[in-house]
């Protein structure tokens, strides 16, 4: 097994996606990969249960990626053997008219997961800068002012706007909020090849659509959005992890592997001592309920 560096994959510099691998050889089969994840993401899940009872901090888990790239699959595997009442996981999709009317941070502020828990956050706050980005268009459906038509947006609006989005998480930071930001970077060519399986096997019929295929067009266009976005918003309290992700049991293991690593330097983390009087009435609280 070849160990691997949190810090390869965290983006500290300024990077071009095109020249970072989509796959990694950790010289494991996958069988051995996923024995590995299974070790690995049961003592997340117990590391989570002491910051329950701890109750100073909380995990935000964002994960972006390229249609097909093992999202939803990647949360279900990682997340496995945590407390159901330890992580919640949200899933954005179009905003919704009630958050329209609201500013663009609004639905994610309120998706915040409470101290002791992990937040998964599936497609994040980062698709204001992504999506949009590719189709201006769709900013005009937050009715801001001064924003009639897309000329309107301008490079000072997208300026601003990451800047709204590194206040935002440097706040949640300061106020004991891990955040973590994922991204898979999957190749064009295991897209391809994904979205072949997805049209051959009966079973997975459901999860294409012709929108998939016009998605696919934007590649090129979706590329350069994410590079930007990545290297405008990596800071030291909310870093970017490039995930290779054309292997999806790899890009499991590595995220679940690097959060662990990450929140062991967590030292502070420990669950909370008994009081003096509990510590010294302990042998009476035994008692007690031993003559029940």
């Amino acid at each position: 097994m070849k160990t691997f560096n949190p810090s390869q994959f965290k983006v500290e510099n300024a990077i071009k996606l095109s020249e970072l691998p989509t796959m990694v050889d950790l010289e494991m089969s996958k069988k051995q990969t996923e024995k590995q994840l299974r070790k690995v993401r049961r003592i997340l899940g117990e590391w989570q249960d002491v910051m329950y009872a701890h109750g100073k901090y909380s995990v935000l888990f964002c994960l972006q990626g390229i249609d097909t790239s093992g999202k939803d699959s990647l949360i279900r595997e990682v997340f496995k053997d945590f407390n159901a009442r330890g992580v919640v996981v949200h899933s954005f999709k179009a905003p919704s008219a009630l958050e329209l009317k609201h500013d663009f941070l609004w639905r994610h502020y309120v998706a915040l997961p409470a101290r002791g828990k992990f937040g998964v956050f599936n497609r994040t706050h980062y698709e204001n800068v992504l999506i949009t980005r590719v189709k201006p268009h769709y900013i005009l459906n937050e009715n801001i002012p001064g924003i009639e038509s897309v000329s309107d947006i301008t490079e000072e609006f997208w300026n601003n706007r990451f800047d709204q989005i590194n206040n935002f998480e440097k706040t949640i930071a300061q106020n004991g909020t891990i955040i973590f930001k994922f991204f898979l970077n999957l190749s064009k060519e295991e897209q391809r090849q994904r979205l072949l399986r997805r049209l051959e096997k009966p079973s997975k019929n459901w999860k294409f659509s012709s929108d998939d295929l016009k998605e696919r067009e934007l590649w090129d266009d979706y590329q350069v959005v994410f590079e930007d976005t990545i290297n405008r918003t990596s800071k030291p309290h909310a870093p970017w992890y490039v995930i290779p992700a054309d292997e999806k049991h790899t890009a499991r293991y590595m995220v679940t592997k690097i959060m662990l690593d990450e929140l062991r330097k967590y030292t502070d983390v420990q669950n909370p001592e008994l009081s003096d009087e509990d510590k010294n009435n302990l042998k009476h609280y035994k008692a007690q309920l031993s003559k029940e």
